[in-house]
């Protein structure tokens, strides 16, 4: 598959997972008639579901990362050249905000907006660096024992974990960011962005560390 292919396939994944987080918020919240946890409950399951899909659909054709701090993990095993991690990076970020857009558009909404919904505190951090541990454990660990449940298994994680987080996990600095642009459910202030991108990406670098040591093939004893 060419390198723009790639790259398109990536900024699409990624618009469309933001169309499905953005979209289901709105949705929710309107239905919900103040009921925040039927909202959140909505929008937990149309997130997973959406994941399984979209990772099927853009696995073969660019690796479905959809996120910066998975593209970094691959970058760091060797799996995945520099300057495609470059690319894949901006596509991300780029195809977040196209997504929220859309959702805005779908629903009625300004397109443009800032997000006035704080998630301060430390507890937030830890549970983004626990949200994104988690991911990367699963991502690393599926793919060693059992590629093909891979999708299934990213799905089901974050149905998981925007229950038993504190920050509902976004696990994910290209939609951390673009979720600062709606002030929907999903958004989060943009004050809030720093410490949320910071502990997804030491909650990565942890988890590269622990899993990679965990399933290291050892070799065999003479």
């Amino acid at each position: 598959m060419s390198f723009a292919r790639n790259i398109a396939a990536e900024a699409l994944g990624t618009a469309m997972l933001l169309a499905v987080v953005v979209g289901s918020g709105i949705m929710g919240q309107r239905l919900a008639a103040g009921n925040d946890a039927i909202a959140l409950l909505g929008n937990t399951i149309a997130t997973g579901a959406g994941l399984v899909v979209l990772i099927h659909m853009f696995a073969p054709l660019s690796g479905a990362h959809f996120n910066p701090v998975v593209t970094l993990t691959f970058l760091l095993r060797g799996d995945t050249a520099p300057r495609l991690a470059l690319f894949y990076v901006a596509a991300q970020f780029n195809g977040a905000v196209i997504g929220v857009w859309a959702a805005h558009v779908m629903f009625g909404e300004p397109l443009w907006q800032i997000s006035t919904k704080l998630r301060d505190g430390w507890g937030q951090g830890l549970a983004e660096a626990i949200a994104t541990f988690g991911l990367i454990g699963t991502i690393l660990t599926t793919q060693r024992s059992r590629p093909e449940f891979t999708p299934t298994a990213v799905g089901l994680y974050i149905t998981a974990a925007y229950w038993f987080t504190a920050s509902t996990s976004f696990a994910n600095p290209a939609v951390t960011l673009a979720r600062s642009l709606t002030d929907s459910f999903a958004g989060i202030a943009l004050p809030s962005v720093p410490l949320f991108i910071a502990s997804q990406i030491a909650g990565a670098v942890v988890a590269l560390l622990v899993f990679g040591w965990l399933i290291l093939e050892e070799p065999p004893h003479v």
